[in-house]
């Protein structure tokens, strides 16, 4: 019977194993014996408990081999930590090797070529300030702390996606450390099944340690739209957007999203709770045109609150940040793409966020196309591109007594909202991936099968299987 890959049991490592694994290792090592230990195994999820038997804080590649070899050697189940934002956990385990790239976090900048080689354990914000002192982006997330690495191999979805892509389809190379302790580099011109493989196909390979990116010419300043309509009028503001989204120009990304006004610093007190369902776009070229052509998104009713502005784009990264701050919120999360969004599913999606049990959750939608959909199936790991949105269930509450409830009411929107989608979810913002078989089916589609040669070929005993998992064959 095979192991759940997410609680197995894995050997305790004796003093002496220990010390063997220290001599050369540059980085840091911790165990539960370490007064640091408590502090470098939280996650940015607090529901995340996890107990690893060790924590190996790698400074650079050969660090990251040793710590493989070791923990292959050893019979240790092996998460790979980069910035630690991953929803579902999978960057701690219990009893095992934590494999920590965060302070392998370089970014190295060609403003010439308009490329940017990036370490593993780098954040977005890390991308955004170096990029940005030659006004190049890098299409990443929208939470400047969430990890380069987990991200990009999910596939990436930024504010410039419609514009240039996701993460995925912007990656020139990567070099990588497989489950034999090998170090390779993956491009179009080497390695090719890999590289394919690690676009949209997760950790599932090896251990990313560096990528290197194309960069875009934007910045300093942007354009972005952060409308609050009540919640009151929320069913005219989501027909709305999802008629005028059909026609737009790739050069606006833009998302609706149901949400309450959290109690922060930031908006006014007597705001606080208030449901609110949020316009937000951003416009991929001058802050003075992107005026104009977002204006629209302003106009659909009198606003509850408008921030929409010129904001520098290291800013516009970082807008949610305050809101999504590390170990505070336990967090779950379902995603699933649909083709369309017809009235009787928006009028599910508003129904549930007004029945929402945890204020500080959202329900997000994403408007994909425009660059994502231009891309082949075939040409990366990720799966169907088809899809027009991404809507995104993200409860998140404070109480741990509400763990059970707050799951399950989730579980059960997510089978709901399954009655309207071809199946295909979006692993970064994923909650479950024990026994995945079946979503890995569904999400990477006609690809599935040449991943699964791939996994079997590189990684047949399944050494990285924290991740949205690819059972190799045998």
């Amino acid at each position: 019977m095979e192991t759940n890959p997410l609680t197995a049991n894995t050997k305790e490592v004796d003093s002496t194993i220990l010390e063997e694994f220290r001599v050369g290792f540059a980085g840091s090592i911790f165990s539960s014996d370490d007064t640091e230990y408590e502090s470098e195994r939280q996650l940015w999820n607090k529901m995340i408990d996890k107990h690893p038997g060790l924590i190996a804080q790698c400074t650079g590649v050969h660090d990251v081999i040793q710590a493989v070899n070791f923990a292959r050697k050893n019979g240790l189940l092996v998460a790979v930590r980069g910035g630690g934002h991953n929803v579902a956990g999978n960057a701690m385990n219990d009893g095992g090797l934590v494999i920590d790239l965060s302070h392998m976090r370089t970014v190295l900048v060609d403003p010439k070529n308009k490329t940017a080689v990036i370490q593993g354990g780098a954040t977005w914000a890390d991308v955004d300030r170096e990029t940005q002192a030659f006004d190049l982006v890098c299409p990443g997330g929208v939470v400047s702390e969430t990890g380069v690495g987990g991200l990009t191999l999910g596939g990436g979805l930024s504010w410039l996606r419609r514009k240039v892509g996701m993460s995925i389809d912007n990656i020139v190379g990567a070099n990588m450390v497989l489950a034999d302790g090998k170090y390779i580099h993956v491009s179009e011109s080497e390695n090719q099944d890999l590289f394919w493989a690690i676009k949209g196909g997760g950790g599932n390979f090896g251990i990313v340690t560096s990528f290197e990116f194309k960069l875009y010419d934007l910045g300093p300043e942007v354009m972005f739209v952060s409308c609050m309509y009540p919640r009151d009028v929320g069913e005219k503001v989501m027909k709305w957007w999802v008629q005028y989204t059909r026609q737009l120009p790739d050069e606006i990304t833009s998302d609706c999203i149901h949400w309450s006004v959290p109690a922060h610093p930031a908006f006014p007190e007597e705001m606080h709770g208030t449901p609110v369902t949020v316009l937000a776009a951003l416009y991929f070229g001058s802050a003075e045109e992107g005026q104009k052509v977002l204006q629209p998104f302003r106009e659909v009713a009198e606003p509850f609150l408008d921030l929409s502005n010129i904001y520098p784009y290291g800013a516009v990264q970082q807008m949610f940040d305050p809101f999504l701050e590390k170990g505070v919120l336990n967090s779950y999360w379902k995603s699933l793409y649909v083709d369309d969004l017809s009235e009787s599913l928006q009028k599910l999606i508003l129904d549930r966020a007004n029945q929402s049990p945890a204020p500080q959750s959202l329900i997000s939608i994403r408007n994909l196309h425009g660059a994502i959909g231009k891309v082949p199936t075939e040409d990366t790991a990720f799966g169907d591109r088809s899809a027009r949105f991404l809507v995104s269930i993200d409860t998140m509450w404070e109480d741990a007594s509400q763990n059970d409830h707050n799951i399950q009411w989730t579980r059960d929107f997510f089978k709901e909202l399954r009655q309207h989608s071809k199946g295909q979810v979006y692993f970064n913002f994923n909650s479950d991936m024990s026994g995945s078989d079946h979503l890995a089916k569904d999400s990477f589609g006609a690809n599935y099968e040449k991943l699964v040669a791939i996994k079997t070929k590189f990684d047949p005993h399944n050494f990285f299987r924290l991740n949205a998992n690819i059972r190799p064959k045998g």
